[in-house]
């Protein structure tokens, strides 16, 4: 028999904007160098969608089989039932979510897999609070007590944040704790899809997406074994099994250029994807009409070990390619430990002060992508510096012109943790 079920807090998205199917699964970095990033390939397996460079997909991963079947073993669920979703009315009436599956029966076991985020994300404090109330042994009541009180604060944190311990694994150490289903689908994080820079050209590959996807892996203060669920799930996917992958394209922060724009892009590391699009897309412009000239600015560490798309960069920068400099641009890249001292982008940007100041009178937009810790503070000071130095303007000048340039909606930057 069904269950009806109410996950008030899924907020929920509309139905996927495709189904894609990986044909290629390449690592870019050089396998034991500790770097572990691939080049993913996918055609649409439902209609194509239409997308531009400079947007997002967005991918729902699949989670460890092996976790789904611990976690409803645990929770003493028959993974074979049937439940019925119904997404619970706010006041005006509006559902909490665009996805309509109210009305249609699905597997338990399948509705874990697609909606409970078990094996990764880990719980909030009222997780805990609830978790307390349903301790039957005195001591994981307690501990369960002391975590949600004031005093347990930091203890919490450091348990569950600094670990990031998966809801799994927090039910697997109180096992006195048997939390009912309906209280289960309301405090389960929710699984949500994770977003990645789109690495291609549709006008280059028509019925084609790639990514480039660093797969992320680390160690937790207690010397735990983590890694990235999506990242890893991609990884691990091989493109002969056919896997049908839910996704979603949305607008980045990086808009389509026009081809009679000159372009200034920096993106080091994983940062480089959404300019692989950019390139292929200008060089497919030029064939047919006059375009503006690239500099590229890419960094990683080792020329041997993690210089991506290697080839890809050298060939554009050949001759006549969209980054040539006979046709007004350049690609430049930055090895930070190839030599003692560490060479970033920036430095790469202030060797070529003069360069980069001509294409940035000439109406350059700039374009940043990678991660959001120094980098895009330390490209925006180069950025600073080089007007200063190259147009004599003082400093606090120099500042203000970079400033309008961004006002201008020329400088674009898109950054994640």
């Amino acid at each position: 028999m069904a269950r009806l079920m109410s996950p008030g807090k899924f907020s929920g998205k509309s139905g996927p904007s495709c189904f894609l199917k990986m044909t290629k699964n390449k690592l870019l970095t050089k396998a034991g160098c500790g770097k572990d990033v691939r080049h993913f390939e996918f055609e649409f397996v439902s209609s194509t969608v239409r997308y531009e460079v400079g947007d997002v997909l967005e991918v729902l991963p699949g989670q460890n089989p092996a976790a789904v079947d611990v976690f409803l073993q645990r929770c003493n669920l028959n993974p074979e039932s049937f439940i019925t979703v119904h997404h619970r009315k706010q006041e005006n009436g509006i559902c909490g979510t665009d996805l309509d599956v109210s009305k249609v029966p699905i597997k338990l076991k399948t509705f874990v897999e697609l909606a409970m985020d078990v094996s990764s994300a880990s719980p909030r404090r009222y997780f805990f609070e609830v978790m307390s109330f349903f301790a039957t042994a005195q001591h994981e009541k307690e501990r369960l007590q002391y975590f949600t009180s004031p005093e347990g604060r930091d203890d919490l944190y450091q348990y569950n944040q600094k670990e990031r311990r998966t809801v799994l694994e927090v039910l697997e150490d109180f096992p006195s704790v048997q939390m009912p289903f309906e209280w289960l689908v309301q405090l389960v994080p929710p699984l949500k899809p994770r977003a990645f820079s789109i690495s291609s050209s549709p006008s280059a590959h028509p019925g084609q997406v790639d990514l480039t996807v660093n797969v992320v892996s680390w160690t937790t203060p207690f010397k735990r074994k983590r890694s990235g669920l999506c990242s890893t799930w991609l990884a691990n996917l091989d493109p002969h099994q056919s896997t049908v992958i839910p996704a979603w394209f949305q607008k980045g922060s990086l808009p389509p250029p026009s081809p009679l724009e000159p372009l200034i892009l920096i993106g080091p590391g994983t940062g480089c994807a959404p300019f692989r699009g950019f390139i292929e897309e200008r060089s497919i412009q030029s064939q047919s009409s006059t375009t503006a000239p690239i500099m590229f600015f890419f960094g990683c560490r080792n020329e041997e070990n993690d210089f991506l798309y290697r080839d890809f960069w050298s060939h554009h920068s050949q001759e006549e390619g969209v980054l040539s400099e006979a046709k007004g641009g350049g690609f430049f890249v930055a090895f930070s430990r190839d030599q003692p001292q560490k060479v970033y982008v920036q430095h790469k940007m202030r060797e070529n002060s003069a360069r980069v100041w001509d294409l940035l009178s000439e109406g350059a937009a700039v374009y940043v992508a990678g991660s959001s810790t120094k980098m895009p503070s330390d490209v925006l000071e180069a950025f600073e510096e080089i007007v200063s130095k190259e147009s004599g303007l003082p400093s606090e000048s120099a500042v203000r012109w970079v400033r309008a340039l961004e006002r201008a909606g020329k400088y674009h930057v898109e950054a994640w943790s």
